[in-house]
């Protein structure tokens, strides 16, 4: 197969003698905006994230296998991947690790009251705080139930919390009390001490957590999303956290990135914000590598 790779592949020059060995043939492109390296006619097979905003999936005619390095589809014309009957595989697994420690990380901090604690340090004032909550028997919703949600479901589950799942496909998922459908997220959202966002951003979950939905949560609760940014209404979310100053969020993705400095999150004092950081894990090439070797591999 000829195979088009592109540099969203942080490893890819190091395992281009590999795929080669395996019978395949490889042109490679650094910057996915840059003008393509070889004739789009001879690409059989592509290994990218974002490649069709800047080249449209017609220039391909003899497309016939996408391995994404994402986890998400949304940079991907779904639509006419499935008409043309192309193979398409993820980037399932390779960051579940990282994003699910991520978003302990992230409660366990508001939880804590870690940057009240850094802030004293650097002033070397010793003030305790009294009123450190724990995660031992809290509610912890989870929607999205893919790789990543189950990973979370499992950690949050070590601390003994409740974990309950929302999901367009509900199913076991281990470390879930329960997995329930997405028409079951207005009466959830109640119980929930922690809501975490895995959920793909599809057309059913784009604005998901709109301002009636975070006036529906607990004062206190914590919201964390490492999924997309559109999936939570982000003007409703700066004007709940300034009137719900016990509320916390920790968001790691925006609808728009890098986030506008004009942007009323950055001035959010029960806000965290980080740039799209979540899925940075010290395993993540092995684990990718392993992955676009064996899809290959498998391929016919």
């Amino acid at each position: 197969m000829n195979i088009l790779i592109t540099g969203a592949w942080p490893d890819a020059k190091q395992n281009i003698g590999q795929i080669e060995a395996m019978g395949h043939r490889t042109a490679f492109l650094q910057n996915e905006a840059d003008a393509l390296p070889c004739d789009p006619a001879w690409v059989e097979g592509i290994v990218c994230n974002g490649l069709f905003l800047h080249h449209p999936i017609e220039c391909f005619p003899n497309l016939r296998f996408i391995q994404l390095t994402s986890a998400g589809y949304d940079r991907v014309p779904m639509d006419r991947v499935k008409a043309r009957g192309i193979e398409i595989r993820n980037a399932r697994g390779v960051y579940s690790a990282p994003m699910a420690e991520f978003a302990v990380a992230c409660v366990l901090q508001c939880y804590k009251q870690l940057p009240f604690f850094r802030e004293n340090q650097k002033a070397r004032v010793w003030e305790k705080r009294r009123d450190l909550r724990e995660l031992t028997e809290k509610t912890v919703l989870i929607v999205g139930c893919g790789s990543v949600g189950a990973a979370c479901a499992v950690r949050f589950a070590g601390f003994d919390c409740r974990v309950l799942g929302i999901d367009l496909c509900p199913r076991p998922v281990t470390g879930c009390e329960e997995v329930r459908p997405l028409t079951e997220l207005d009466r959830s959202l109640p119980e929930a001490d922690v809501l975490v966002l895995t959920v793909p951003l599809t057309e059913a979950t784009r604005g998901l957590i709109s301002a009636a939905r975070l006036a529906a949560m607990k004062p206190d609760a914590v919201l964390v999303n490492i999924s997309r940014g559109p999936v939570v209404d982000e003007a409703a979310l700066a004007s709940h956290l300034k009137a719900a100053p016990a509320f916390s969020a920790a968001l790691d993705v925006f609808a728009q990135e890098p986030l506008p400095e004009a942007s009323p999150l950055w001035t959010c004092p029960n806000a965290l914000l980080t740039p799209h950081n979540s899925f940075v894990g010290s395993r993540n090439s092995e684990r990718l590598r392993s992955l676009i070797l064996e899809n290959l591999a498998s391929f016919r």
